[in-house]
């Protein structure tokens, strides 16, 4: 079986099982499953039964199968067949079985072998199968049989794809049964056991997952060389999945010739058109034909790509944006009037504009798929802690890199699994007592500023307590004794590798393993993790994260004789000043007021060390920047113009230096070759303070 079959189920099971747990949520949050529901549960079951069942994954069909057969009882006499007291029961098994499959799935993914005994779960469905219909344990309800083919039924719209292929069978699967091009695929290997000469229409079922919207609106069709080949799959045929019906079709015989009077009818039946009886097709089929290509176009406007393709993509783009840069920007043009050549430079400047933002678009999605993960976080945890909680979202919206949301993914679930298990009070009464709601509430919340995106996960429970983290920082020879520690910095403990502040080992906590991983994670993609606490209030843990880590807008300045560059969107506007317009504060330094507001200079020279660069306030230019909730004006010698870049990581080496704790975010290759290094609006403030 090719890995392109394995992927697609794979991908579109993952999928069933995310819309599976939303519906779940929402349910169990209404007490009910409503009509729409139990429909879409029973669909989504039978889905994953029989692609299950085509993969020959037993266990994922068994379960799927008996959950289809309960939702079948319930959508057939409604809601009000299940007893009240069950319905808790009924949420649990759900929530369970959803887990089973991602453990089954993961199995697949990793190439294990599959869970041999499921009797645990299948009980518990049985269970509640015989509680629903009020019968002996073991009774199922009845599965829906399988009509049985119509060899007789009329096959109008199909055609041979071969002459020499003129006996055919067309084959019709079950409605709404998902991924039709993977079962005509596995149908395709149950018919080579019995015969190798055929073609098939559509032909390509296995590599083009568009083929399934064809097959679902105009069925499967199998040719052969001769009527005993074609009789001798018809076994084949029966016992394949999931076929609803199937017809014996052979191709119409060219006619020798084509009297007037006939005329008519070739209208109404054109030649090329496969006939399985005398009965032609009424005209009425062609029309609802019109439907389904319609719904066949909607389907195909949404594609899946290998993320691969994009990277490739995403590489091409950069080393255009870098070869444009290069060309327009080549020393060999100076001093030259070229107009046409400036205009089509122009030109190709708009257009490279255009691809890169197409190319980084492709890449981005919401972390609305991540951050509705977080829903069975805190619902499955409430009831293990006993504890009352909810979970607010902001910003699902909010897009980011398909990499860095994958990235993301574990460590948000950790820190919420944190801010239930440290966060949140043990007792409701404790809650009461400090005025809060007997709901605790975890807040994740999304938001772009700059080219970063932040992410919140906060909650309202008792916070930290930084005495507490601070002993056993000591205890674990991480803190000096008798050194005075700012609030920050005990934070900051709580990301060192092996520390917890839990003594008792438990299924969520106090296992050493935990911010440090978090930080590690976060750090891959380019971030950073900060922690704030207020004692008797909750915790507040800050994701900040880069939108992506390829293409950017920057406009370059230099400083002495190297180069830096500033993202566009936090340059709020450049200015020249006087020394008499500069205001010197003892706590914050050098200030200057723009707008009625004061800002605070920090010097790009002083900050990073560097021998060359201007002193003199008046030679050089001041940069006013904003990002978040920073807002100052970074002193540099010279603005050198605005310049489409490359974001280049730096090298390990580097990086091991700590320097995006100075501001540098990365370096980007210039059209002269040379190095421009990118800066970081927010660590450089948070570095000019530390070292001021």
């Amino acid at each position: 079986m090719g890995d392109s079959i394995l992927d697609m189920y794979l991908y579109e099971t993952n999928t069933l099982l995310e819309q599976l747990d939303g519906i779940l949520l929402a349910a169990e949050q209404a007490d009910t499953f409503s009509e729409d529901s139990v429909n879409e549960i029973f669909r989504i079951m039978h889905t994953i039964k029989g692609s299950s069942a085509m993969m020959e994954f037993n266990s994922l069909m068994t379960v799927g199968h008996r959950i289809e057969d309960l939702f079948f009882i319930v959508r057939e006499k409604g809601m009000d067949v299940v007893p009240e007291q069950t319905k808790p029961e009924l949420f649990d098994m759900l929530f369970q079985a959803v887990d089973f499959f991602r453990g089954e799935i993961e199995k697949v993914e990793n190439d294990q072998p599959l869970s041999q005994s499921i009797d645990h779960i299948v009980d518990k469905i049985n269970s509640l199968i015989d509680k629903i219909q009020g019968t002996a344990a073991g009774t199922a309800a009845p599965a829906e049989a399988a009509p049985q083919p119509q060899e007789e039924a009329p096959a109008a719209g199909v055609s041979t794809v071969d002459e020499n292929y003129p006996f055919g069978v067309h084959v019709f699967f079950d409605e709404g049964s998902g991924m039709e091009n993977l079962r005509a695929f596995m149908l395709i290997t149950g018919v080579k056991d019995y015969c190798g000469d055929f073609v098939c229409f559509p032909d390509n079922v296995e590599t083009d997952p568009s083929t399934s919207d064809v097959i679902a609106d105009q069925g499967f069709l199998i040719w052969f060389r001769t009527a005993e080949d074609r009789d001798s799959v018809i076994p084949a045929v029966k016992n394949a999945g999931s076929v609803r019906e199937y017809q014996p079709v052979d191709a119409p015989k060219p006619a020798k010739e084509a009297p007037a009077p006939e005329a008519p009818k070739a209208d109404a039946a054109p030649a090329p058109k496969a006939d399985a009886s005398p009965v032609q097709a009424p005209k009425a089929d062609a029309a609802p034909k019109a439907a389904p290509a319609q719904q066949q176009h909607a389907k195909e406007s949404l594609i899946s790509v290998n993320l691969a393709k994009l990277d490739q993509l995403l590489a091409v783009v950069s080393e255009i944006v870098i070869t444009e840069s290069m060309v327009t920007s080549s020393p060999d043009l100076k001093g030259l009037r070229l107009d046409n050549f400036t205009k089509s430079a122009r030109d190709l400047r708009k257009l490279t504009d255009d691809l890169q933002d197409v190319s980084m678009s492709l890449r981005m999605v919401p972390v609305s798929g991540t951050f509705q993960k977080m829903n069975r976080i805190v619902r499955d945890m409430s009831k293990k802690l006993g504890k009352r909680a909810k979970l607010t979202l902001i910003g699902e919206d909010t897009e980011v890199d398909k990499t860095i949301v994958d990235a993301i993914g574990d460590p948000i679930m950790h820190i919420v699994r944190n801010s239930m298990d440290h966060g949140l009070e043990e007792r409701e009464a404790d809650r009461i007592a400090a005025g809060k709601d007997p709901v605790g509430e975890v807040t994740l919340s999304a938001r772009h500023t700059g080219s970063e995106v932040i992410i919140e996960i906060k909650d309202d429970g008792q916070g930290v307590d930084t005495q507490a983290v601070l002993n056993k920082a000591i205890r674990q020879g991480l803190a000096i004794p008798d050194h005075e520690y700012s609030q920050k910095e005990i934070l900051n403990f709580l990301m060192m590798p092996g520390f917890s502040t839990n003594t008792e080992v438990t299924e969520y906590s106090g296992r050493g393993v935990g911010m440090d991983v978090v930080k590690k994670n976060v750090a891959d993609v380019g971030g950073t993790v900060s922690i704030s606490s207020e004692w008797g209030k909750g915790m507040t843990t800050t994701l900040k994260i880069p939108l992506t880590m390829a293409i950017m807008d920057g406009m370059e300045v230099s400083v002495g004789e190297s180069v830096f560059t500033i993202p566009i969107n936090s340059i709020q506007s450049s200015l020249k000043v006087t020394a008499e317009e500069v205001i010197h504060d003892p706590a914050q330094g050098e200030m200057v007021k723009i707008r009625d507001n004061f800002y605070p200079i920090i010097r790009a020279k002083e900050l990073f060390c560097m021998d060359q660069g201007c002193d003199d306030i008046e030679e050089g230019i001041l940069m006013w920047v904003e990002a978040g909730e920073r807002s100052y004006c970074l002193f540099v010698d010279e603005l050198l113009g605005e310049q489409q870049i490359v974001v280049k990581p730096l090298p390990n080496y580097i990086n091991s230096f700590g320097v995006k704790n100075y501001g540098i975010n990365g370096c980007s290759i210039l059209g002269d070759g040379s190095i421009s290094i990118i800066l970081d609006v927010v660590n450089v403030y948070t570095a000019a303070h530390s070292a001021y």
